[in-house]
């Protein structure tokens, strides 16, 4: 064998050329371990270092230090027939066990007028330790004298009443300004919130409520005795989490003894006494069934979260029930 010839090194984890008459004890750098695969990590049994990438597992520089090898590690041996024959390298499977058929037809949606029921409440202890504490500010605040009112009845800095319309009354001459407010009433529906009597909608609750009226007209500066009930808007937002859907309604200190939540399997209607006199009322014809029986409501000191149970597991793609048209009232002959 010629002197100048390179041979190949078989050590593991070296792999270098090398001439014979310049082979030595420490010139190759090798493992003299076996490779090891384990919970993702890869590396060598001789050295403790261990990696998650398969190249960098075969850059590992070797641990130890020895004579190049151009012998080759004998090959693994192959099975025998007679191994074949006893099934020695037979792979069982196993295969999980077949699921029954979901059947692909829907089962026929329930009633929206069956009776309701009143779902389960449960009251924080932060809404009833704040709830006393009001009711004691409420004892010390002295009486409010209603006699600052101009001539005419109105005092100034009253608000118009009509939706949609900021105007605040200065004196007479602020009945001359045209009135731009909504005669529809407000709607929530998928995610989307619009008055019946335009056709702008939006999504975010801020933006509703700064949208400008439709229709001009003249302001009003008293409330209907059904007005009187302050019934107002609040913002309430959904989110499924496992087999539930949970409405946050956003009331700040609502009366555990005026506020209740009803439902069936497929409408939920909530009535929230909030902020003293304030009352928000919610009806909502839900996108799947639920059971009532197994749903509850939770006041707590900045909103109403009700929990429904879902009758089946299956996906709520929106809180409400599509409906395959939807017509809403085009403007009015003023507000164009």
């Amino acid at each position: 064998m010629s002197t100048d010839q390179l041979l190949l090194c078989y050590n593991k984890g070296c792999g270098k050329q090398f001439k014979d008459d310049e082979n030595g004890e420490d010139v190759c750098l090798h493992h003299p371990g076996c490779p090891v695969f384990h919970d993702a990590l890869k590396g060598w049994s001789c050295c403790k270092r261990r990696v998650t990438d398969f190249t960098e597992f075969l850059n590992i520089k070797g641990c130890t230090k020895s004579c190049h090898s151009n012998v080759k590690p004998p090959e693994p041996e192959k099975p025998n027939k007679d191994d074949k024959a006893l099934g020695l390298d037979e792979v069982i499977k196993v295969e999980p066990p077949k699921r029954k058929p979901i059947p692909t037809e829907p089962a026929e949606r329930p009633s929206d007028d069956l009776p309701k029921i009143k779902l389960k409440m449960t009251v924080a202890d932060s809404l009833k330790k704040a709830l006393v504490k009001l009711k004691e500010q409420e004892k010390d605040k002295p009486g409010v004298c209603e006699c600052s009112e101009t001539d005419g009845g109105i005092k100034p800095g009253t608000t118009c009443k009509n939706s949609g319309c900021t105007t605040s009354y200065i004196d007479e001459s602020t009945n001359d300004d045209k009135c731009w407010h909504h005669y529809g009433v407000p709607v929530f529906h998928e995610g989307y919130k619009f008055w019946t009597c335009c056709r702008k909608r939006t999504t975010d609750f801020d933006e509703f409520l700064k949208q400008e009226g439709c229709t001009s007209g003249s302001h009003r500066w008293e409330l209907t005795e059904e007005e009187k009930e302050k019934r107002v808007l609040c913002r309430y937002d959904w989110y499924k989490m496992g087999n539930f859907i949970v409405i946050s309604v956003f009331a700040k200190l609502s009366d555990p003894q005026q506020t209740f939540v009803e439902a069936n399997k497929t409408v939920v209607k909530a009535h929230v006494v909030f902020g003293g006199s304030n009352i928000f009322e919610l009806q909502l014809n839900l996108h799947g069934v639920i059971i009532p029986e197994k749903s509850s409501v939770m006041l707590s000191q900045t909103k109403v979260e009700i929990k429904l149970r879902k009758e089946d597991i299956g996906n709520w793609p929106s809180l409400e029930l599509k409906k395959s048209t939807e017509e809403i009232p085009a403007k009015t002959e003023e507000s164009k």
